[in-house]
């Protein structure tokens, strides 16, 4: 008997409802293949793709240079220990620190274990330069990780007594009010760690004004100055990095997703003078891992190579001009972001509603809280792209109203 593609999806259905930790109300659909911009499930149902894995897919998906790239490297070598250099390793920490500003780079595997290095770094300049101190001032409605520490520094309310006790030492503060961080300062404060475009805490840039005070504040107390560019980062707000926006320059810089086109990879880079770890106090059994090494040179080397930086700018503000004009019609309201971290506000309780009109009609959006929809496509997108993004939004919110 011959399996039609609707049966193999529900079996695959029950397999994971059978074995798949819960962790995410996800859709009853399997994605199987990528292309570009675009996905298929395992009934040919294909999607176009302003989610991006979540900012990840920064080249599309199965992009070439990828697959060549891993494939090269599986080749000659998978895995040599963190305890070993290898030449992967070398070639992308000298490319990384050269394009960033920065001297130092340590890599890992997800966004979260990033952060947790840069807490580490900040916490041991305060053991070795600051008597001890150890508190760190973030962002309320910030988003840093899911690992304890991590989760202890996001500013979600929600979070807060969950998984309790949770990791002391953060504080958090409002963004953009420079006299609340500064109150919240204190002789055991030894960083303040921030993303400069929120991105699960709604797409809110930081102001100009206020990065500069921050930046003087950590220059008069010898504090570090951490930018999370997990999401930021790799050329998704218009620049390379999002701090270029400001002229600021960070004392330690966080990157993910993007970073390895959709192969788990991150890195936290930093200046010279904090270069503190000693042997065993900071590392990782996949940390620097040719194969993550050869992914990530090779999606930088692209990103330059084709400026996806400066067509993200571009194609963000043709976005947000194909936004504005869909406003004048339907109930779409606070436009912002940067490049393509794009979002806008819908009536409250309608976000989650919206996405999944769209994903009926083959259009993946992400709805982060009821009243908003963000927008984080591959740099590849294209005017059609979104044109195709525009016109599908438009038949959602038709049908959004007459339900």
């Amino acid at each position: 008997m011959i399996q039609t593609e609707n049966s193999i999806t529900n079996d695959l259905l029950a397999v994971a409802e059978k074995s798949v930790l819960f962790t995410a109300r996800r859709p009853d659909i399997v994605m199987e293949r990528g292309e570009g911009m675009f996905l298929w499930d395992t009934e040919g149902k294909r999607y176009l793709d302003f989610v991006g894995g979540w900012a990840v897919t920064s080249l599309g998906h199965s992009p070439a240079v990828l697959q060549e790239a891993l494939s090269r490297q599986a080749s000659t070598l998978v895995h040599a220990s963190s305890g070993y250099y290898n030449k992967p390793m070398i070639e992308f920490a000298s490319l990384l620190t050269g394009v960033s500003g920065m001297d130092k780079a340590f890599f890992a595997s997800s966004g979260a274990e990033a952060n947790e290095s840069a807490i580490k770094l900040a916490r041991k300049h305060g053991a070795v330069y600051m008597n001890g101190a150890y508190e760190i001032i973030t962002l309320a409605n910030g988003f840093h990780g899911r690992t304890l520490a991590t989760m202890s520094a996001t500013g979600k309310p929600q979070w807060k007594e969950l998984f309790a006790p949770k990791v002391d030492g953060f504080k958090h503060v409002p963004i953009n009010d420079l006299d609340a961080c500064f109150a919240a300062v204190t002789n055991n404060t030894c960083a303040i760690m921030l993303e400069l475009v929120q991105g699960e805490g709604g797409v809110n840039a930081v102001d100009e004004a206020y990065l500069y005070g921050l930046r003087k504040i950590c220059d008069m107390y010898g504090m570090l100055l951490i930018f999370d560019e997990i999401q930021t980062g790799m050329g998704r707000t218009g620049k390379l990095f999002a701090y270029e926006h400001y002229g600021i320059n960070p004392d330690v810089l966080t990157l993910g997703k993007g970073i390895g086109g959709g192969f788990p990879l991150s890195a936290m880079l930093t200046t010279a003078k904090y270069d503190l770890f000693e042997p065993g106090e900071q590392g990782g059994t996949y940390c620097g891992a040719p194969l993550a090494m050869a992914a990530g040179y090779a999606v930088l080397q692209e990103l330059l190579e084709r400026n996806l930086a400066g067509h993200a700018e571009v194609q963000g503000q043709y976005l947000i001009n194909g936004l504005r004009k869909l406003s004048l019609g339907f109930p779409i309201s606070n436009i912002r972001g940067k490049g393509l971290l794009l979002a806008f506000d819908v009536p409250e309780g309608t976000g989650t509603e919206l996405a999944a009109i769209c994903l009926r009609e083959g259009l993946l959006i992400n709805s982060p809280h009821p009243a908003m929809i963000r927008l984080v496509p591959p740099l590849i997108v294209t005017t059609r792209d979104i044109d195709d993004m525009l016109h599908i939004l438009r038949r959602a919110f038709e049908q959004l109203n007459t339900q």
